[in-house]
């Protein structure tokens, strides 16, 4: 351990602070303004994990390695905690103000896959607060974080989702169905345990109903965490890493200011239960720039809490930038909702492309989450293979992709007109213009509410290749110009 000059690898952390800005060009001629966001600035210091104990053969606990590095920069003001080459097993790490995690070309960060590591905690998991365990990577209230390199974070989530047959080949269902201490819970759903399959009876989507303490305890496996859980910081940077192999969500920021999100790779494998890439939740002033998404659910998702708890938390996710990314496989590209509670509004998304994702734009909703979703702008998105519909609008989301419902037959669901309440979802105000979307099963789902349809809605220069045309349904003040969808065989 010492005291050194900032290296190259840390230089455009350092160098920020008073030179210019490289991410003051995203918010710049924006429609809506945007205070300018910029990196945070770490300490010059500098640790080693193996100046700690830490041993990177992947088979030796490191959790108590990164607390007492973590715990010196503290009580040196922060710095920058070096993960050299190696496969580093550990438990769950919190990272806290002024603290730098980088990880070194060829390190691997591998959680345990052992919930007793991971205590339960109160939280919000998809809008509703509950409990859950400890995500793996986590920081709370901090100020100036970040976690930078040319490594790997793995979650090691095959130990903790759940698996349906209809999302594996014949090989890995084999596989799957081996592993000690899972079960098939009903026929092709496979869950890892015991305790996950008594958590999941009764639950609200994968939030439990209340239980008894040891209840809760015997279900940690159901209560599989987010892989990086970052609430309310501020000052964020999550610069080159690969995110990987998450237990639920991938990478969660939940009411976070100042966000970077900037050249990094979140995957998980194609079936990964609730995989979602990146779900960010109730923050402001957030930029996710120049990255690759690969999920088995969502892969760029704006949130904002959940019915009564997302209303009561009142925080809406608003003024973010997503500029130059790619997703592949997931459930939608670029999605809204449906935890959409406290608002979504002032949102820039351009520049990206989409390939073989389940849906290209999606914004979803249902009765009971009230919230209003405006003043998104998107602007220059090309997609190719879309699996469903390249832009779809709908109103009564239940739980399953768009792909699961076209497959149980679709349908057009009840459209009972009922009174407007706090519980009713707005969507409204949205400009889409310049995309160009080749080989897509449906062109455009526009399904919104009798009592609140979605309201202007704006189309330029729109080019979709699809087997079935654009549908229409309880929407209004819909602008279409230059709009070209090409139906093929």
């Amino acid at each position: 351990m010492k005291r050194t000059f900032a290296t190259a690898i840390f230089a455009v952390l350092t160098l920020l602070a008073g030179a210019q800005n490289p991410y003051k060009q995203y918010t710049e001629r924006l429609p809506f303004p945007m205070p300018e966001v910029a990196a945070p600035v770490i300490p010059d210091y500098t640790v080693s994990l193996k100046d700690f104990g830490a041993v990177g053969t992947g088979d030796v606990l490191c959790t108590e390695a990164f607390s007492k590095a973590i715990d010196l920069l503290t009580s040196k003001g922060g710095g920058h905690l070096v993960v050299p080459r190696g496969v580093w097993l550990t438990g769950p790490v919190v990272l806290k103000s002024n603290i730098d995690l980088h990880l070194e070309a060829g390190a691997v960060i591998q959680f345990a896959a052992d919930e007793n590591l991971y205590p339960l905690i109160q939280t919000s998991f998809e809008g509703l607060d509950t409990r859950r365990c400890q995500s793996p990577l986590s920081a709370n209230g901090a100020t100036n974080i970040s976690v930078t390199g040319h490594g790997v974070i793995d979650g090691n989530g095959q130990y903790w989702r759940p698996v349906k047959r209809s999302k594996v080949t014949d090989g890995q269902w084999k596989e799957i169905m081996e592993r000690p201490g899972g079960r098939e819970m009903k026929k092709g759903y496979w869950v890892p345990s015991e305790g996950y399959e008594r958590g999941e009876s009764g639950a609200n989507m994968n939030v439990p109903s209340a239980r008894t303490e040891e209840d809760w305890q015997a279900m940690k496996r159901f209560l599989r965490p987010v892989m990086v859980g970052l609430v309310g910081c501020k000052n964020v940077l999550l610069k080159d890493v690969i995110f990987q192999n998450s237990p639920a969500w991938n990478i969660h920021p939940l009411m976070c200011e100042n966000v970077i999100i900037d050249n990094v790779l979140a995957r998980n494998p194609a079936y990964a239960q609730n995989g979602d890439a990146l779900d960010l939740e109730s923050c402001t002033n957030a930029l996710i720039v120049n990255s690759k998404f690969d999920a088995g659910d969502d892969g760029i998702c704006i949130k904002s809490g959940k019915d009564a708890d997302g209303r009561r938390r009142g925080v809406p996710c608003s003024n973010v930038v997503v500029d130059g990314c790619t997703v592949f496989a997931g459930h939608g590209g670029f999605v809204v909702g449906s935890e959409m509670s406290g608002g979504v509004k002032n949102i820039m998304v351009r520049q990206c492309q989409f390939l073989g994702t389940d849906v290209g734009l999606r914004f979803k909703s249902t009765r009971g989450r009230g919230g209003i979703v405006e003043n998104i702008f998107i602007d220059g998105i090309s997609m190719t293979d879309i699996k469903t519909y390249a832009l779809t609008f709908n109103m009564y989301y239940g739980g399953k992709s768009v792909a699961e419902v076209l497959a149980e037959g679709g349908g057009q669901p009840e459209v009972t007109k009922v009174s407007v309440t706090e519980e009713t979802p707005i969507f409204r105000n949205i400009d889409i213009r310049n995309v160009i979307c080749v080989n897509a099963g449906f062109a455009m789902e526009f399904n919104g509410l009798p009592e609140m349809p979605i309201d202007r809605i704006s189309l330029h220069n729109i080019d979709i290749s699809a087997r079935h045309d654009a549908i229409f349904q309880h929407c209004k003040n819909i602008t279409r110009d230059n709009v070209n969808i090409r139906l093929t065989e």
